[in-house]
């Protein structure tokens, strides 16, 4: 069971805690209450990592042909051919069936969100779409999965309404810049382009630069729709802006160290500054919800002449 057991990524569910921003913003804008939010919460969570072990499940079966040219990757169970295909088409039907069963236990929104997280994967790994392979459009597509958590979040215990677009595009891009700085750490890791073509398709198209020029355009998008979210809902949480900042900056220049652990997010938790500081920002923005600085409303308010 152990090679079934890896591909399923177990300590990659970590990932769904972008789940939690979506749930948070639910409860301030439409007022859920928090005694109601605790079991659809925890259904949602273990209905959204099971879905994502079955994505994990093809993506890693899929991938054998070209993990064999990684320098570490090649040693992944399916790559080394100890799975047999029958099972893990079993161990993804088995995953994906248990993790939409939770998910129709609570919204119809949330069942939607949960098979469209499912139908993500196949259009990430599977051809003829596998969009993993297209320059841009590798990262863009896999992205997409960090607006889908923060709605997994929210129709997790709400029914009829739909997030602000400007906080799913936000997400979008901030996930789009965490997985360039990803494809950027994995590329400069492999220090061959040839074989880090034969490894991933996309990479026959990457430089470095074009690389981290692509994290700067996502940084900067996010950073744009992250503001209009923020000035409009509450205007206090403007004096978050630098801290954001700082946080996309800390983390690129993370990504640019050698042998970065941007390349394997699941290993990222031993960045204890980084993850320390991320801490601090979550705590200065439930701050900034409760407390009031009137001065800072000249910043939204009409100019009289």
């Amino acid at each position: 069971m152990s090679p079934y057991i890896k591909i399923a990524r177990i300590d990659h569910w970590f990932k769904n805690v972008f789940m939690i921003p979506g749930t948070v913003v639910a409860i301030l804008l439409v007022g859920t209450p928090i005694g109601k939010v605790l079991v659809p919460s925890a259904i949602a969570l273990l209905s959204t990592c099971l879905v994502a072990s079955a994505n994990y499940v093809i993506n890693e079966f899929l991938d054998a042909e070209f993990d064999r040219h990684h320098p570490v990757k090649w040693s992944r169970p399916s790559a080394a051919g100890s799975v047999k295909p029958t099972f893990v088409y079993l161990e993804y039907f088995l995953f994906a069936a248990a993790g939409l069963g939770l998910a129709s236990l609570l919204t119809r929104e949330f069942l939607l969100f949960s098979a469209a997280l499912l139908a993500m994967g196949m259009i990430y790994n599977v051809r003829p779409f596998r969009s993993k392979d297209r320059v841009y459009l590798d990262v863009l597509s896999e992205s997409v999965n960090n607006p889908l958590r923060f709605l997994l979040g929210w129709s997790a215990i709400v029914s009829g309404y739909l997030p602000p677009s400007s906080i799913l595009m936000a997400y979008w891009m901030g996930g789009a810049f965490l997985m360039a700085v990803k494809r950027y750490a994995e590329y400069r890791f492999i220090a061959n382009p040839e074989q880090a073509g034969l490894y991933r398709r996309s990479f026959l198209h990457y430089t470095e630069q074009k690389l981290l020029l692509s994290s700067v355009f996502y940084a900067l998008t996010s950073s744009f729709f992250l503001g209009i979210f923020l000035i409009k809902y509450r205007i206090e949480l403007m004096l978050s802006f630098p801290l954001f900042a700082v946080l996309f900056v800390w983390y690129l220049a993370i990504g640019m160290r050698p042998h970065s652990p941007t390349k394997d997010p699941e290993k990222f938790y031993r960045e204890r500054g980084f993850m320390a500081y991320v801490v601090f920002l979550a705590a200065a923005v439930a701050l900034l919800l409760v407390v009031d600085i009137p001065v800072l409303n000249i910043f939204v308010e009409r100019l009289k002449y």
